[in-house]
Formats: C-alpha cells, structure tokens, sequence
C-alpha cells in the first residue's frame, strides 16, 4: 500500500500539503511575536504587510497567529468528528452483526427511525444542548455519524462472521468480542481507515458551517469557521479576512478528499499489481 501511495503523485502532493499545514498548525503560532487574543485596538483592520503577514481583524488581533491557533481546533474537530462515530459504530454494529436475531433488529430499526432525521436537526439540537467548544462539535458529529458506521460495520460482520478462521476460533474457545475485534475487523481494516480519511473534510466542513451561523467556536478561542463568520460580515471593507480562512478550509478539504481518493485505490484488491 504504501509503494502505491508514493507512486501516487497526486497522493504524495496532497499528504505534502496535509503535513504542511499539521506543522503550521503546531508551531506557527509559538514563534509569532503576537498572542492570538490580545487586542490592539491602534492596528484595526489592517490589510496584510510585512508586520502583519495576514493582517488584522477588526479587534488588531494578528491574523497569522488566529489563522495557525483556528487550524489546530479545526484540524483537532476533523480527527476526532472522523474517528468517535467510527468507533462508536463499531461497536453497535459488531453487536448488531454479531449477535443478530431480536438485538439486530432492535438496533437496525432504531438507525432507520435515526436515519429519517434530517441531520441539521440533530446539529441544533445538540449545540443547543452541549453549547460551543471543540469537545461539543465532536460530539454533535459523533451523534449524527455513528448510525452510518455502525450500519457499514454491520454489513461486514455478516460477511465475515461464518468464515472458516472465525468459526475455527469460536471452537477454540474465542469470545464474540475477541471473534470480532482479533479476527473481523483486522480483515476490514483498511476499509475503516479510507472511511475515517474521507470523514474529516466532512467534519472540518461541519465545523465551518456550525461556526458560520453562530453555533460552533466562540470567541476569544478561534477556527476557520470562525474567522469566516467574522470575516463574511467585513467582506466589503476588508475581504482578505473571509479570503484567507476560506481558501485554507478549501486546500484542507480538497487535500484531504484526494488524499482518500488515493488511498482506496491502493487498498482495492482489484487494483493491485
């Protein structure tokens, strides 16, 4: 896998990218003269220049150190928005799978009555619930993406669950947890690593849009999202402010879908050399 992905050259460019910005995100704001909160109030709205790479927002916060403090949080949102509903969804659906009968049933119905929900529904009604904050958007995503993997997790272990070495390990003595998680899901591992890939887009999006209309990060503490949503409502006067966020939420997005794009050919079977 790893030879496909670095014969790959639109893989390569988009893990380059990716990793580019992890490292920004990381140490850019610890070697900026500016502390991402303090306000000066004798620098508002200044385009960017060799003082201010960014510029200023309408507070004279620098907007360099905002953009790289927003990029870990919304980074921070798409890693966890893509792993906590797989790992929920694995376990309800290895339940679900596993065991079938009346708990298959129960579990399934549930889903299809969740399922019929429109998503922004739920979105609402959680903010509304947990408030603002990274842990609260992680959580809202979780809530919405679970019945997806936990429908996909299902279908597998059906596939897999009456297979020679699974049932040779149930007659050695293995239990269903140690059937599921030792000799199932390593066999669709790799499916579950392209799924969490193409989820953060979704979560970094879903944080945006959370943060755009007024439900997601609030201020002092920053995202892409937010610095959107303030910079949308300066756009006339100071367009670099929606710009700048904008494109980075757009690379990320874009890097990230190609980067998944690749990495399920790699691990497709009917691909390989």
């Amino acid at each position: 896998v790893f030879r496909r992905i670095r014969q790959n050259k639109v893989a390569m460019a988009s893990l380059a990218v990716i990793a580019i910005i992890a490292l920004m995100a990381i140490f850019a704001p610890m070697f900026s003269p500016y502390d991402y909160s303090t306000n000066d109030l004798s620098a508002i709205n200044q385009p960017p220049s060799a003082e201010h790479w960014f510029g200023t927002d309408q507070l004279g916060r620098d907007l360099w150190a905002r953009v790289w403090v927003g990029a870990r949080v919304s980074l921070l949102i798409g890693l966890g928005g893509a792993i906590a509903p797989q790992i929920v969804g694995i376990f309800i659906g290895g339940i679900s799978g596993y065991f079938g009968g009346w708990v298959d049933m129960v579990i399934m119905r549930v889903i299809d009555v969740g399922l019929c929900i429109p998503e922004l529904v739920y979105v609402t009604l959680m903010m509304l619930l947990l408030g603002s904050g990274p842990a609260a958007i992680i959580a809202t995503i979780a809530m919405v993406g679970w019945m997806g993997a936990a429908r996909f997790i299902r279908g597998r272990i059906l596939q897999f669950k009456n297979r020679e070495f699974v049932l040779a390990a149930k007659a050695q003595g293995a239990g269903p947890m140690r059937q599921i998680f030792r000799y199932i899901l390593p066999n669709i591992l790799g499916q579950q690593v392209v799924s969490i890939t193409a989820a953060i887009p979704g979560a970094i999006f879903m944080e945006a849009y959370l943060s755009f209309i007024g439900l997601g990060i609030k201020s002092p503490m920053t995202s892409w999202g937010q610095l959107s949503q303030i910079g949308s409502s300066l756009f006339r006067t100071s367009p670099y402010q929606l710009w700048i966020p904008g494109a980075f939420i757009s690379i990320t997005i874009l890097a990230f879908y190609l980067f998944g794009n690749s990495l399920r050919d790699a691990l497709d079977p009917h691909l390989r050399d």
